[in-house]
């Protein structure tokens, strides 16, 4: 088991809050965390219909049977329960109560907010990150765009071979071939969680709605040519769309509101938040295939932001990631807001520098009146290096 940076954070916020809710996609390692930080605790999955059934039926019953702290798994099979999970952990008063895990986040939150307001810690698990899965320290976002990070560690995989593959635990920690893995992971996510949430009747209509989503990362969200193209109303691209967001599949990222007097872009642009699932829905075959492909540039702008979500993520901090665009097209891909600091970031897949690459970090510091940064550059080099003014990294520095 690859050691999630979390974990500490998990820990923290049971010390503090009578109950700890985890959330996270299928598959992100959330059970499998949960018992490593507790493993003291005891343990039950409502996915198990009798212990679902249990629940529903005889909720005071179903508590009144752990006498230390537990671990409830998809705890939103169960919502009623959360109302005698309140009533019990203010009589008791004791921190460390529950450790609550869901994967559809939008029911466990709509019940958290109604009966656990105040008294629960809401931490989010993501697939693995690159700090994770090489076992190193992940990389400061207090640094970015300001300090060189320490030297590289070699990695044996390439950039190809690492969007390619994705960060779904089970597929690291089993060897496994990530298509097939992600093809079952799909399907299971398609027939079984979006017919909770949304009741679809029409399954191929919104794997259709996926896909288009996919062939649209990195760009504008159009909601009404979202919904022409696949044959349904805006509304329900809508609705669609917060399931996707709700399940962490995607990541919306807003536009800025720093206008510098310019006429901004209003529109969020859509990212997923795992590469190998974007490949997948993409229909990318190999690793070779994804480097002459069209939709390399925004596989890898993908991958970049969903790096920067999760060093944000799992440190219990929120994400507070823009990006800048003006109705002339001047854009950056990134604005990062950290403690007080904006830090443009522009992201580019090619694995050698070139002047250009730095054009729109120049334009956008010459409006901030920041003309010395700080600012940073991703790319698909393999060397981190001060150039410009400009921190560039290499992605293996993320």
């Amino acid at each position: 088991m690859l050691r999630r940076t979390l974990l500490p954070v998990l820990r923290q916020a049971a010390d503090q809050y009578p109950v700890v809710t985890l959330t996270g996609p299928r598959q992100s390692g959330k059970t499998t965390l949960s018992r490593i930080a507790f493993p003291d605790h005891t343990y039950a999955s409502l996915e198990d219909p009798d212990q679902r059934e249990f629940a529903t039926t005889d909720p005071r019953g179903f508590l009144s049977q752990f006498d230390r702290p537990v671990i409830l798994d998809e705890a939103q099979r169960v919502p009623d329960l959360f109302s005698y999970i309140q009533t019990r952990v203010d009589a008791s008063g004791q921190s460390g109560q529950f450790v609550l895990t869901g994967s559809q986040s939008f029911l466990l939150m709509n019940t958290i907010t109604q009966s656990l307001a105040g008294r629960a810690a809401v931490l989010h698990l993501l697939p693995l990150s690159q700090a994770e899965i090489h076992e190193r320290s992940p990389l400061s976002r207090e640094s970015i765009g300001q300090h060189m990070p320490p030297a590289s560690v070699p990695v044996e995989s390439s950039l190809m071979d690492t969007l390619f593959t994705g960060g779904y635990p089970r597929i690291h920690d089993r060897r496994l071939s990530p298509q097939e893995w992600l093809a079952n992971y799909y399907r299971t996510y398609v027939e079984r969680d979006v017919r909770e949430l949304l009741n679809v009747g029409d399954l191929e209509a919104f794997g259709r709605f996926i896909g288009l989503c996919a062939g649209r990362t990195g760009q504008l969200l159009n909601l009404s040519s979202l919904g022409n193209d696949c044959g349904i109303s805006q509304p329900t691209a809508r609705r669609w769309l917060s399931v996707l967001e709700a399940s962490f599949l995607v990541f919306l990222l807003r536009p800025h509101h720093g206008n510098f007097n310019k006429r901004l872009v209003k529109s969020p642009k859509l990212y997923f938040l795992d590469s190998g699932l974007l490949t997948y829905l993409l229909r990318i075959r190999s690793p070779s295939e994804l480097l002459t492909h069209s939709a390399r540039g925004a596989v890898f702008e993908s991958f970049v932001v969903s790096e920067l979500v999760k060093s944000a993520l799992h440190k219990g901090q929120e994400p507070d990631l823009y990006f800048w665009r003006d109705s002339s097209g001047h854009e950056v891909d990134i604005l990062l807001e950290q403690g007080g600091e904006i830090v443009p970031i522009e992201v580019k897949s090619g694995e050698t520098l070139a002047d250009d690459f730095f054009s729109g970090l120049k334009y956008w510091l010459r409006l901030a009146q920041k003309p010395a940064g700080p600012a940073a550059l991703v790319y698909g080099g393999t060397q981190t290096i001060r150039r410009s003014g400009v921190i560039s990294y290499s992605w293996r520095d993320l």
